[in-house]
């Protein structure tokens, strides 16, 4: 199912956004969708040493499903952390995710609400949603942190 999710991500990324596609990504997705994730993420790893916002994305989901990498959610979070950074929305609301369910990273609903509000301030529902489920569960003392910490933030080109 996750494998799928992540396919039908860069499929998505690469039909909507053509100008965000880097030279080299569809031969890294090409490799991907024949199963050779090894090949995949070489491709991905050149792109991403460049800044290649997608690139970083798609390494995280190698590593976050351990295909053609060891599988580590720790990893996986350390490339959606770059990748977001950079403001990549699908980055933002996964890397809020593993903030919230504790996922390759310690447990911090502050971190989980900022970059899931920075995902739902680019049109991202599901972040939006997310976001109000944990608020739920944070202080409003949280709650203000983790707003001005989104206000104050600056994407990385």
């Amino acid at each position: 199912m996750k494998r799928t999710l992540l396919t039908i991500w860069l499929a998505t990324t690469l039909a909507l956004a053509p100008e965000l596609r880097a030279e080299g990504f569809a031969d890294g997705l090409r490799a991907y969708d024949a199963g050779d994730y090894a090949a995949a993420y070489s491709v991905w790893s050149d792109l991403a040493r460049r800044g290649d916002a997608e690139a970083e994305a798609a390494i995280a989901g190698l590593y976050l499903q351990g295909l053609g990498v060891e599988r580590s959610a720790a990893q996986a979070a350390v490339w959606y952390r770059r990748a977001a950074k950079r403001g990549l929305m699908a980055a933002r609301m996964n890397l809020g995710d593993l903030y919230a369910a504790g996922r390759g990273v310690r447990r911090d609903y502050v971190m989980a609400y900022l970059w899931l509000s920075l995902a739902a301030a680019q049109g991202s529902t599901w972040s939006a949603g997310r976001r109000d489920e944990i608020a739920k569960v944070m202080s409003a003392t949280d709650i203000a942190e983790a707003e001005a910490l989104a206000r104050a933030f600056k994407a990385k080109p």
